[in-house]
């Protein structure tokens, strides 16, 4: 089995990244310098024609978009636990992943790039702010899906194997910092991040990477 994934440092990518590390399946990481518009190279255009990360190549058969992602590697690696199998607990996950993709991801791309929502420096001004508002009020909701569930006696956020979503969730928190939110504003989550940072796959993807949880006390 080949796998390769095309990453980008901190970017959602780290998701997949960090699966991969937990399997020990021997992959191909490929980085890409996003700030340097290398993912608009005609090379990786031609795995990806949006030009996004991730993207993960499996046996020459390139799948883009993390949900599609992440569910192909769930399924790749059952015995992993990467989610629940099945039932009720399945589809919450699922739930929580895709607002993660497609509510709170989506909400820090106003925030980090108004520009792709208008030409108007004005106006970009306004969309930054106002979806910061928003991206505080998202991890204010990611927080009480961490307290929900560790007061259930869940140890991670699917259940009882480290995942996708706590991959996610440490992206998330991470990105808030770079927006110039403490972390501190969220303790539960805070201290729940820094507990995923320590799991070997997350450290090793983190060191690949070159990532600090918490840029604004790094700069």
């Amino acid at each position: 089995m080949s796998l390769t994934l095309y990453f980008g440092p901190g970017a959602c990518s780290f998701v997949p990244h960090v699966m991969l590390e937990a399997t020990e399946q021997a992959f191909d990481a490929r980085m890409l310098k996003l700030h340097k518009g290398e993912q608009n190279e005609a090379e990786f255009l031609a795995l990806n024609p949006n030009g996004q990360v991730p993207v993960l190549v499996h046996d020459g058969q390139a799948i883009t978009q993390i949900v599609a992602i992440v569910l192909h590697l769930d399924a790749l690696f059952p015995n992993h636990g990467f989610l629940p199998a099945s039932g009720l607990a399945r589809t919450q996950a699922l739930s929580l992943l895709a607002w993660m993709n497609n509510t709170v991801h989506a909400t820090f791309s106003h925030v980090f790039m108004p520009y792709k929502f208008s030409p108007d420096e004005a106006a970009q001004h306004s969309i930054k702010a106002t979806a910061r508002e928003r991206y505080v009020q998202h991890l204010q909701q990611l927080q009480a899906q961490v307290e929900q569930r560790l007061a259930t006696g869940q140890p991670w956020l699917a259940g009882d194997h480290l995942g996708p979503l706590d991959a996610y969730a440490l992206t998330l928190l991470r990105w808030g910092t770079l927006a110039g939110i403490a972390p501190e504003q969220h303790p539960a989550l805070w201290a729940f991040v820094q507990r995923v940072a320590q799991a070997p796959a997350v450290a090793r993807a983190m060191a690949r990477e070159r990532l600090v949880l918490n840029v604004m006390a790094a700069s």
